[in-house]
């Protein structure tokens, strides 16, 4: 890479940061390059991306960011998950940990706030943007689901007491 080009990674990979939810970072030495196709296609799957670059490079791009703290976290051969979905990436990542014991999980952050590889595991298993609102939608249906019974319901017995005087008098 020349030096016009690390000037213009950094700067790009800067903007990305500033914009990314959550940021994981994990060592990967002994991944086959097979083993991080898969882990890429997993997270761009749950709506994130990994990036592979020189520690140097992302210390660089990670200053003037809410995340210029994780920069401890780049020693060794890292890679990094980040998503706008405070969740995604995270997940994924976690998701892969758990198959492969070649990657290694180091911590992250959540916004300004510092994960440790315990914290992201706690993040890994909360539910998803999208999970929460079907949570919500369905929390508010339900309230509108049950007043339709309850209204409902004196309307209908009044139709079983008409129709059970409506047969007594064809008895008679």
């Amino acid at each position: 890479m020349e030096r016009a080009e690390k000037r213009e990674f950094v700067a790009s990979f800067n903007e990305v940061l500033k914009n990314t939810g959550v940021v994981v970072v994990a060592h990967y030495a002994g991944l086959s390059v097979a083993e991080m196709t898969t882990f890429r296609s997993q997270v761009r799957a749950a709506g994130g991306s990994v990036k592979v670059a020189k520690n140097r490079l992302v210390k660089l791009a990670l200053q003037g960011t809410e995340l210029e703290h994780i920069a401890g976290l780049f020693t060794g051969p890292t890679v990094i998950a980040y998503s706008d979905d405070p969740v995604a990436a995270a997940k994924a990542t976690v998701a892969f940990a758990k198959t492969s014991n070649n990657l290694v999980v180091l911590g992250g952050a959540l916004g300004t706030t510092n994960l440790n590889a315990d914290g992201v595991k706690a993040l890994a298993e909360m539910p998803s943007l999208d999970e929460l609102r079907a949570k919500l939608v369905g929390m508010i249906q339900t309230p509108a689901s049950r007043i339709a019974q309850v209204v409902n319901a004196p309307a209908g017995q009044l139709a079983r007491v008409f129709g059970a005087y409506a047969k007594k008098d064809e008895a008679a």
